[in-house]
């Protein structure tokens, strides 16, 4: 048996000791290495804790058609910017913006709601009798063509009897596409890349009535023109119009991948609000997420006047959510920009990552998208010239889902009057740096 003096029992201590030490300070060292890089890295926003493949994450459904690569590209902006796939960056969720008419659904449900109110006599009896108490914008022609049409006997603030007063229900119907029936122009004044005079009368026709009544009557609208077989038309007066509405099934499904993915989803419509919150639940998007023409209430009742936008007082009537007023809204609403500045393109960390429409009325706000800007081929000649051209090669097309448009026979004339102005006139369509997009051959079909 070995047998130790005290010295080497000590020796073996202070031995033991020193390896303890050297030990704690060599991890204490690579703790320290390990902190630094952890610290050097820390600006990068880390892979989200339950991120996942893109494959494992909602997928565009296949079974679906798009045309071309456009799916690939759509999902291909998804799954970069995915809280599934952690792909997504900074403290907010992106955003995709949807025009509504002709870009979710086939159709339109703001006519369709003026349609429902012609053939169910709700229209009312303008205030005075006056039609020019309607819209700042009427022409004294259209006035005096309404006043003849639907006469004066009715008391104002009465229901006129247009489900069987032809001549009145014809000559809404006429002015609501922008003429009277004679042939006469029936708006003049307006800045036409804010608002558009026939949109914002087709609102004002439902004045005198809360916002609970109106959802109520888009709600029975919407019964109606869903239940109707696909292509119908139905009568208003003398005239035939469409009789129909369908929600296009790519779209509903696109909203819901994104919304799977994290991006927050909006509808912004040229359709009176109250009508588009009855409609945007169909495809997942709730009442909150919704921007559509804005109208003014007193008593909780709608005026013939218009909220304003990006310092414009209520009242004056002079922008809606059309081409840049459509902008505005979405910067006012969406991103929380006051005053005039909601008129002008923001930074593009602050944009849309997906917008998608189907008309000059969108052509602003779908060319703001940082992304992905996707066109419903309607033959608009605005929005196609800039989609053809294709200057950085994020634009997407697609026909129509339901009935598209057939090719256009003759080129897009964007070099020459593509454009709308201010003033309704027609002039060339630029692109950013000023050069001008030349005349486009209609493809997507």
């Amino acid at each position: 048996m070995s047998t130790f003096s005290s010295a080497s029992v000590k020796d073996d201590k202070s031995y033991r000791k020193e390896t303890l030490r050297k030990n704690y300070f060599r991890f204490a060292t690579t703790a320290a290495v390990v902190a630094a890089l952890m610290s050097a890295t820390s600006c990068a926003t880390p892979p989200a804790t339950n991120a996942r493949p893109a494959a494992e994450c909602r997928q565009l459904d296949a079974q679906l058609p798009w045309p071309g690569e456009v799916r690939e590209q759509l999902q291909k902006t998804i799954d970069a910017h995915s809280s599934c796939t952690g792909t997504a960056r900074g403290d907010k969720a992106p955003v995709a913006i949807f025009d509504w008419d002709n870009t979710v659904v086939k159709n339109d449900i703001g006519y369709g709601t003026n349609f429902w109110m012609l053939r169910n006599d709700k229209v009312l009896q303008p205030a005075n009798k006056d039609w020019k108490s309607t819209n700042r914008y009427l022409t004294d022609a259209a006035a005096k063509a309404l006043a003849v049409a639907c006469g004066t006997d009715t008391p104002a603030g009465q229901p006129l009897k247009t489900s069987s007063n032809t001549e009145c229900a014809d000559e809404i119907l006429a002015i609501l596409e922008d003429k009277t029936r004679s042939g006469e122009p029936a708006f003049e004044g307006f800045n036409a890349r804010h608002l558009i005079g026939a949109y914002a009368w087709g609102t004002a026709l439902s004045a005198g009535y809360t916002e609970e009544q109106l959802g109520g009557f888009a709600l029975a609208m919407k019964q109606e023109n869903l239940l109707a077989p696909e292509g119908s038309m139905q009568t208003v007066g003398s005239q035939q119009v469409d009789g129909y509405i369908r929600i296009y099934p790519q779209m509903k499904d696109l909203i819901g991948v994104l919304q799977a993915h994290g991006i927050e989803t909006w509808a912004v419509s040229a359709s009176p609000e109250p009508v588009v919150k009855a409609w945007a639940g169909e495809v997942g998007i709730d009442a909150g997420h919704v921007v559509g023409v804005r109208s003014v209430y007193e008593d909780g009742i709608q005026t013939s006047h218009l909220k304003g936008c990006g310092g414009i007082p209520d009242g004056e009537d002079s922008v809606m959510t059309y081409i840049e007023g459509k902008r505005c809204w979405a910067n006012q609403v969406i991103f929380g920009v006051e005053g005039p500045s909601a008129f002008e393109q923001l930074p593009a960390e602050r944009r849309q990552i997906l917008a998608a429409g189907d008309s000059g009325t969108d052509v602003t706000f779908v060319a703001d998208a940082t992304e992905a800007r996707l066109v419903v081929n309607r033959n608009n000649a605005e929005i196609m010239c800039r989609a053809y051209d294709n200057e950085d090669g994020k634009w997407l097309i697609t026909p129509m889902f339901i009935d598209p448009k057939p090719q256009r026979s003759e080129p897009y004339p964007c070099s020459t009057k593509g454009y709308t102005n201010p003033d309704s006139s027609k002039g060339p369509v630029l692109r950013e740096d000023g050069s001008l997009i030349p005349d486009q051959t209609d493809r997507v079909h």
